[in-house]
């Protein structure tokens, strides 16, 4: 399909802002990135009328209500913007032959694997959080079976608020963290997602028929406490870091103790290498360093 012009929601967000720093590499895509200020997921009925005004071939939807926690208090707000408004962008991408690109995650599941989750693994969140986006999921590919969802897990990136720029500042902070060390995942580089999302987008502008669930996560699996101790390691910092369980660091939304997602389907469909977070991190903490925080 020609595809000219692309809208990205959350523009300043990890993923949209991810994206932005490669359409320099795109010359012949326009792209239109829309902040809470220019397309605000909490109002769904005003999509329809800004979408037909930007008219664009594709929309990339990276904008989400992120705060787990907060989820558990503000439901109604995390159900709209999760739920409803996914719904509704699905509604309209039909209705207007446009093509929707939006993202799910590993909270989607029940985190008592002992394997790989695969993308049709049955849907079983542990927290609001992620029901809403369990619900997000279900509710928009029955409106629009086309639509394109890839779930990720445990984002980092130079720019925002994650895991990693948080222990990059409490670790010239303090002496000492207490780092969780019983829940494994695979982390993710923003940046490494945004250059897959960018390939997905040109393998269907070559025509191929791309639809559905997918799963991007950098190659690897660690743990919080592991991750942590790399960042360290890679900075040269001096605080001591120990291994603790979850159960000594309640959170008002309970986490899945296994979410490593399987990256087979989006790898063999695009032919993608994705690469180690090992790697990706260091990557990440070289930009940050560019930007002068670290």
């Amino acid at each position: 399909m020609p595809i000219k012009k692309i809208l990205v929601t959350g523009a300043n967000g990890q993923l949209g802002w991810s994206l932005s720093q490669l359409t320099t590499q795109y010359p012949s895509f326009e792209f239109i990135f829309a902040d809470k200020s220019m397309f605000d997921l909490s109002k769904p009925a005003l999509f329809e009328s800004l979408i037909q005004k930007i008219a664009p071939q594709i929309i990339i939807n990276t904008a989400a209500y992120t705060a787990v926690d907060k989820a558990e208090t503000e439901k109604d707000l995390s159900v709209l913007v999760n739920t409803s408004a996914v719904v509704e962008l699905a509604r309209v991408a039909k209705l207007h032959d446009i093509v929707l690109i939006t993202f799910s995650t590993d909270y989607v599941f029940n985190g008592l694997a002992k394997t790989p989750y695969l993308t049709e693994t049955k849907r079983e969140p542990v927290n609001f959080y992620g029901e809403t986006k369990a619900n997000g999921e279900a509710l928009a590919l029955e409106v629009n079976p086309h639509i394109i969802i890839i779930r990720t897990s445990w984002v980092f990136s130079s720019h925002g608020n994650n895991f990693f720029k948080t222990m990059c500042r409490l670790m010239k902070e303090r002496a000492s963290l207490n780092i969780v060390s019983d829940q494994i995942g695979r982390p993710t580089y923003a940046h490494d997602l945004a250059k897959a999302t960018m390939q997905m987008i040109v393998a269907i502008q070559q025509g191929k028929p791309l639809k559905g669930i997918y799963h991007y996560a950098n190659q690897g699996v660690t743990s919080w406490f592991e991750f942590a101790q790399k960042i360290k390691q890679n900075a040269g910092l001096s605080c001591d870091i120990f291994p603790i369980v979850t159960s000594q660091f309640p959170t008002p939304a309970k986490r899945p103790a296994y979410s490593v997602l399987d990256t087979q389907k989006i790898e063999q469909e695009l032919g993608l290498e994705i690469p180690h977070w090992e790697a990706s991190l260091l990557d990440c903490q070289k930009k940050l360093a560019e930007q002068n925080i670290i």
